[in-house]
C-alpha cells in the first residue's frame, strides 16, 4: 500500500472515530428515532466545526499544514514533527508551527467527520418510510454536494495561501450548510409531518429578507477578517476620527487577487483597508435594523414559542453589537472575535428555526403543531 493511500485510511479512521463518538451518545438518548438523531448531530458537529474554523483563521493557523489533505504527507503533525520544526526554525513567526499545525489538522479531522456523517445520512435516508422518503433522499444528497463543495473550498484555502476570497467563500458555505442542515432536520422532525394551521401573520419573505441581509453582513466581517482590516479603524464610532474618512472601493472590493495584494500589483493601500471596515460597520447598521424588525414582529406574536425565538435573535444581536465594539477597542480579543462569529451561526439558527412559523411553505414546510417547535 501506498503512503498517499495509507494516510487517506488514517484520516478517514480519525474522521469516523470523531464522527462516531456523538452517534454513541445520542443513540441511547430518548425522545427521537435515529434519523432525526443523526440529523441533529450534523447541525451540532457543524457548529462546532464553524466556531473551530473560526479559531483557525484567527489564530492564523490556516498554513499549519502547508498541503492538503495531510499534513507533510501524513495523517498527523505527530509524523510530521521534523518538517515541522524544520519550517518554524528557517521561520520562527511564520505560518507553521506544532501548535498551528494541530489546529489546522483538528479543523480538518471535524470537517471529515461531519462529510462521513452526511454519507451516512444518505444512506439512511433510503431506508426512510413514506411519506419522508423523498424530502430525505432530497435533502440528505443536497446536503453532499455542499460538503463535497466546502471540502473543495478547504483545499483551496490551503493550495491557494489563504487568498481572501476563497476563504471568505469558505466560510459562507460552512453557514449555508449549517442553514441547509438546520432547515432538513426541522422538516424532518417526525412533529412536522402532521399538518396543522399555518402561521400566516409571520412573513415568510420577510424572514428570508433576514437571513439574506445576514449572509449579505457575514460576507463583509468575512472580508473583513480575512483581509486583516479589524484594526482598520481603530476608534469607534469615528473611523480614523471621521465618520467618512478617505476611501479606496477599487482596491477594498477587488474580489479576486492574493492576500494583501492591490488591482495594480502591489500591497494593498491603508485606504482599502479602512474601506473595507467602515463598509462593515454601515452593513452592520442595515442588518440588524432588518433582524430587529423581524425579532420585535415575533416576539408580539401570541405563542411562546414563536416569542422565544424572537427574544433570543434580539439578545445574540446584542452579542453581536457588543463583540463587534469590543474587536476594536479591545484590539480584536481572540474571545470576543470567536464569539462574534459564533453569535452570527446562532442568529442564522434562530431565524431558519423561526421559519418552520411563517407563511412560506419553501420556508416552513406543512406548518408546525402548536407548541411543537
Amino acid at each position: 500500500m501506498s503512503e498517499t493511500a495509507l494516510m487517506v485510511l488514517e484520516l478517514a479512521g480519525i474522521a469516523l472515530l470523531i464522527a462516531g463518538l456523538p452517534l454513541a451518545f445520542l443513540y441511547f438518548k430518548k425522545g427521537m428515532g435515529l434519523f432525526q438523531k443523526l440529523n441533529w448531530t450534523i447541525v451540532f458537529l457543524t457548529f462546532d466545526l464553524i466556531l473551530f474554523g473560526a479559531f483557525t483563521r484567527l489564530s492564523d493557523s490556516g498554513l499549519g499544514c502547508p498541503d492538503w489533505p495531510g499534513c507533510y504527507g501524513t495523517s498527523n503533525p505527530f509524523r510530521a514533527i521534523e518538517e515541522i520544526r524544520a519550517a518554524e526554525a528557517a521561520m520562527p513567526t511564520g505560518p507553521v508551527t506544532v501548535f498551528k499545525a494541530w489546529v489546522e489538522m483538528i479543523h480538518r479531522y471535524l470537517a471529515m467527520s461531519v462529510g462521513f456523517l452526511i454519507i451516512i445520512q444518505v444512506i439512511a435516508a433510503f431506508k426512510q418510510p413514506n411519506p419522508r422518503r423523498s424530502l430525505a433522499i432530497r435533502g440528505s444528497l443536497f446536503l453532499l454536494v455542499l460538503v463535497c463543495l466546502q471540502g473543495a473550498f478547504g483545499a483551496w484555502t490551503v493550495t491557494l495561501k489563504l487568498q481572501p476570497m476563497i476563504v471568505s467563500m469558505h466560510l459562507i458555505l460552512a453557514l449555508v450548510l449549517f442553514a441547509s442542515m438546520v432547515w432538513f432536520a426541522q422538516r424532518n422532525d417526525l412533529h412536522n409531518l402532521n399538518d396543522s394551521k399555518t402561521i400566516s401573520s409571520l412573513s415568510g419573505g420577510l424572514v428570508l429578507i433576514a437571513i439574506l441581509a445576514l449572509f449579505g453582513q457575514i460576507f463583509l466581517g468575512a472580508w473583513v477578517s480575512t483581509n486583516y482590516a479589524v484594526l482598520a479603524c481603530p476608534d469607534f464610532p469615528t473611523c480614523m476620527g471621521a465618520w467618512y474618512p478617505n476611501m479606496d472601493w477599487q482596491n477594498a472590493f477587488f474580489l479576486w487577487r492574493d492576500l494583501g495584494e492591490a488591482t495594480s500589483g502591489g500591497i494593498i493601500p491603508m485606504a482599502a483597508l479602512v474601506t473595507i471596515h467602515w463598509t462593515h460597520r454601515v452593513g452592520a447598521i442595515i442588518a440588524s435594523a432588518v433582524l430587529l424588525y423581524v425579532a420585535v414582529k415575533a416576539v408580539r406574536y401570541p405563542e411562546s414559542k414563536v416569542q422565544f425565538w424572537g427574544k433570543a435573535i434580539i439578545a445574540l444581536l446584542a452579542l453581536q453589537i457588543a463583540t463587534g465594539i469590543s474587536n476594536v477597542v479591545f484590539q480584536w480579543p481572540l474571545v470576543a472575535a470567536l464569539l462574534h462569529t459564533g453569535g452570527a451561526a446562532a442568529i442564522l439558527f434562530c431565524l431558519v428555526r423561526l421559519s418552520a412559523w411563517s407563511n412560506s411553505y419553501f420556508l416552513s414546510g406543512k406548518s408546525l403543531q402548536q407548541g411543537s417547535v
